[in-house]
Parts: C-alpha cells; structure tokens; sequence
C-alpha cells in the first residue's frame, strides 16, 4: 500500500527546477535540508498508520546523517504536549530526548512570527513552520498535508515523496 501511495504522489508533482537543483547539490556532495513537521514526527511517535512507516524511514535517514533534519522549536513542545496525552509523560519525554539527539532546532523570533503571520495561508501554525524554514534556507519542509501550504514560498513534500526523491 505505501508503495502504492509513493507512485501515486511521485505521478502528482514532477520535479521542480529547485529540486532537480537539490539533486544536482546532493550529488556534488550537499546535505539536503529538511524541516519535519509536527504530523510527520507525531505520525512516528505515535505509530499513526499508514504514514509512520515513512515518516520513520525519513527520521531514520536524517539520523543517519543521509539529510540534515531540523524542526522547529516551536513544534517541540506541541509534539511533547501530543505524545504525552496520548501515551504517557515518560514515552514523550523518550520521543523528545530522542528527536534533540539527531534533529537540529530552529529557533525562531518575533521576526519569524511577523513574517508567518504577513504569508498569507490558512494556518498560523503551518505559516511558523514555513517561516522557520525561510529562517534556514530548507530544501525542502517534511508534511503529510502538502494542501495546507499552498501557495508557500516553499517546497513541501510527503516523508514517501522525499524517499523517492533521495532514493532511500
């Protein structure tokens, strides 16, 4: 079925000429940058099928150094928040300590919150997860919901399209 999913979505949106240039800088030796969002990391965390398998596969690979992974600070507490209404303080307290262990923070200013807020999307939430990947330059921002950052200045993509994308 994921599989499935991953034909249907790479079928959906052709590379762009800053992805194939994302590529092109993979091959001559850049480390993608990845901003996950809070669902792909929560899809993980709280084992949301089917969407944690890939979203794993994708922290996997930013823990093996294979992407730079970052998220946003602001997405650290709403995760911990989640995970711990969910599945107890303990597991979130795991699942946090573990993100810090591979995930780069972005923190983010009243500038970043000024700057979401002047984007124009649906979603204030969504509109700081841009903002922070404006802040550092992202490749690409991690979402399971590609529809809610329409018209971002940014390239989002599902945890199985960027798999396809980096050949994982």
């Amino acid at each position: 079925m994921a599989a499935k999913r991953r034909n249907a979505e790479s079928k959906r949106s052709p590379l762009t000429v800053r992805e194939r240039a994302a590529v092109h800088y993979a091959a001559q030796g850049h480390t993608p940058i990845v901003l996950f969002d809070t669902n792909i990391v929560l899809d993980v965390l709280l084992k949301r099928e089917p969407w944690g398998v890939d979203g794993a596969r994708l922290l996997a690979l930013a823990a093996s150094n294979g992407i730079t992974g970052v998220i946003a600070s602001h997405a650290i507490t709403t995760i911990h928040y989640i995970v711990a209404r969910s599945r107890g303080n303990a597991a979130a307290l795991a699942g946090v300590s573990d993100l810090l262990g591979f995930l780069t923070v972005v923190e983010l200013s009243g500038h970043d919150f000024q700057r979401a807020l002047s984007l124009g999307l649906g979603d204030f939430e969504d509109a700081v997860q841009v903002a922070a990947c404006l802040r550092i330059g992202a490749d690409y921002l991690a979402s399971r919901n590609a529809t809610d950052f329409k018209g971002a200045p940014v390239l989002v993509r599902s945890a199985g399209e960027l798999l396809a994308l980096f050949g994982a």
